[in-house]
């Protein structure tokens, strides 16, 4: 599909919802085809962009609000150009078919025939042959007779309910839009049915080429009045949005009838089964998953209470280890105590017995030095005895003898001098 493309003129837009901003835009589209000359010349081509360029220049008053290629051969070169209002179309198309270009560099003429777009829409004869000649079709039955559009390419914003802050298209919306042709008996957004995907296996999520989400929708009439209204006011037709600032942009939707029963109720109720079973599936694998997510807690929790365990159990062993470590040390700690201990008292005690054997032996030194002093005062005693019986025989006394006697003892160093003091005058 392609993307959307802002409009500068408005004026020919219809009313579709002015609630939500759409309107209808006539298509406004040519289709020129550009005869290529056989080139004689190896290695020399015609430039696409020249081409291009010198088809706008062939426009006088006017411009193209789109030009783009669409197919390029050899032969010839298409485009597709697009105009702002369809009374346009005829004056593009008197400027431009039937005319030739002169490119520089080559002598042959390019001849230029230009067409009005040929809309691919299906007309009442397509619906009304393809119902009557189905042999599976029962026209008395809603969604198997022309009653339903199939509408691709509708822009997800243009559709979001007012103020919701989603920009996912709304089926209150749809209706509100195409209620305006007729009574809408129901209507279908598959990308809105979180199942469709998987029961169909297609993906609804589709996206322009600007980059603009778009979606598929079905709306079903309740009378053939409403459908036949709507298809003739699509016919030809682009959808326009208006924003509130006037801005307006465009895009091209595909419409066609629905050919696939999508909305008839033998459908609507076997996706409905569907989907029932795809819940149930659903809530099987939300089930197992809880189980299996239960399972894995259950699990986690073991493993954590194990490692916890574990952990406690090296915990243990590690303050095991360090108090038999700590003990250890206390142990060492207190033998080497012990034998400090034991080597201080042994020490004293040594000094104890040194100072004891000192003492005695002082006390043995004094009682001998005590013996000696008492055997020599013996001795000098007695010798003492002897000098005087020797020196002095028995007789009686007189002064000066005694003087005499007192200095021989004093001489030999046995009287002390004060038993014998001196008489005045003697010498």
């Amino acid at each position: 599909m392609a993307a959307a493309t802002i409009v500068h003129d408005a004026s020919e837009a219809v009313e579709l919802c002015a609630s939500y901003g759409l309107y209808l835009k006539p298509i406004t589209k040519m289709s020129i085809s550009v005869a290529l000359p056989q080139l004689k010349q190896p290695g020399k081509s015609i430039s696409n962009w020249e081409v291009m360029e010198r088809l706008k220049g062939m426009v006088q008053t006017h411009q193209f609000s789109t030009l783009r290629i669409s197919k390029s051969t050899m032969d010839f070169i298409r485009f597709e150009g697009e105009v702002e209002n369809k009374s346009l179309v005829k004056s593009f198309l008197a400027c431009l078919d039937g005319k030739t270009i002169k490119l520089s560099g080559f002598s042959d003429i390019l001849k230029v025939r230009a067409a009005e777009y040929k809309i691919d829409f299906p007309t009442r004869h397509d619906w009304d042959s393809f119902f009557r000649d189905a042999k599976d079709m029962n026209e008395t039955l809603p969604g198997e007779r022309p009653d339903t559009i199939h509408l691709e390419g509708l822009p997800c914003k243009w559709f979001a309910l007012k103020d919701s802050g989603s920009e996912k298209p709304s089926e209150e919306v749809l209706i509100k839009v195409f209620k305006k042709f007729g009574e809408i008996r129901n209507v279908d957004i598959p990308m809105l049915d979180p199942y469709r995907e998987e029961m169909t296996g297609r993906n609804f999520h589709t996206f322009s080429f600007g980059g603009h989400l778009n979606f598929e929708a079905y709306v079903q009439y309740h009378e053939y009045a409403g459908f036949i209204k709507a298809m003739n006011a699509l016919r030809g037709m682009k959808l326009m949005y208006k924003g509130d600032d006037g801005k307006a942009v465009a895009c091209n939707v595909k419409v066609s009838f629905d050919s696939t029963k999508h909305l008839s109720d033998a459908s609507i109720k076997k996706r409905q089964l569907e989907r029932q079973k795809l819940q149930e599936l659903e809530q099987q694998r939300e089930e197992q998953k809880r189980r299996e997510k239960e399972a894995e807690e259950k699990k986690k929790e073991e493993e954590r209470k194990q490692k916890e365990l574990e952990e406690l159990e090296r915990e243990r062993k590690r303050e095991e280890k360090l108090r038999k470590r700590e003990q250890k040390q206390k142990d060492r700690e207190a033998r080497r105590n012990k034998k400090k201990l034991e080597k201080m008292q042994a020490e004293e005690q040594k000094k104890l017995q040194e100072k004891i054997r000192l003492e005695e032996r002082k006390l043995l030194l004094a009682q001998r030095n005590l013996q000696s002093i008492r055997l020599i005062a013996e001795l000098l005693s007695r010798a003492k005895v002897t000098l005087e019986s020797c020196l002095f025989p028995v007789s009686p006394l007189n002064s000066i003898d005694c003087e005499l006697r007192r200095v021989c003892l004093e001489a030999v160093g046995c009287l002390p001098r004060h038993l014998f003091p001196r008489k005045a005058g003697v010498e």
